[in-house]
């Protein structure tokens, strides 16, 4: 019993230290974000586009369409991987943490985050608005937040 109490002591010691991101400062920071990938993509597609790939269909799915949708989930994960944060949120003074003692964020809670999360938001046009749990949600997390047990917070 005991054991459990300073667990529990510990860890809201641990979240005491940072302050959630609310949901306007994450809203920005997305929105810079994707504007990145789109121009991203742009340069991506550009090139495909001068070796007549463009059109390439694989039943109905472009070729285009699945490297932007690989871009897309490709950058979201790798810069939360190694920098804990995506230009949009260095932007902004945001990053991403794990939601209990540890120090790093694991490759399993990356996958839940940033691929099945945003996965289950993209699959259809009005899941996204369950963005808008953070703005209700007393600890300021998200759907993908929950899914991936991290939280976004301000650095300083």
């Amino acid at each position: 019993m005991t054991y459990e109490v300073s667990s529990q002591t510990d860890d809201k010691q641990y979240m005491n230290n940072y302050r959630p991101a609310g949901f306007w400062m994450r809203f920005w920071a997305y929105v810079s974000d994707v504007v990145i990938v789109f121009s991203i993509n742009g340069l991506v597609l550009s090139i495909l586009n001068t070796f007549n790939a463009y059109d390439i269909t694989l039943s109905i799915w472009t070729l285009s369409g699945i490297v932007s949708s690989l871009m897309f989930y490709i950058y979201f994960l790798l810069m939360t991987k190694f920098f804990n944060q995506t230009l949009g949120k260095m932007i902004f003074g945001l990053k991403v943490v794990p939601d209990n003692n540890q120090q790093l964020l694991t490759w399993t809670d990356l996958l839940f985050r940033e691929v099945i999360g945003r996965f289950i938001y993209k699959s259809f046009f009005m899941l996204n608005l369950l963005y808008v749990v953070v703005a209700f949600n007393r600890e300021k997390q998200g759907i993908h937040d929950i899914f991936g047990q991290t939280r976004v917070v301000h650095t300083s």
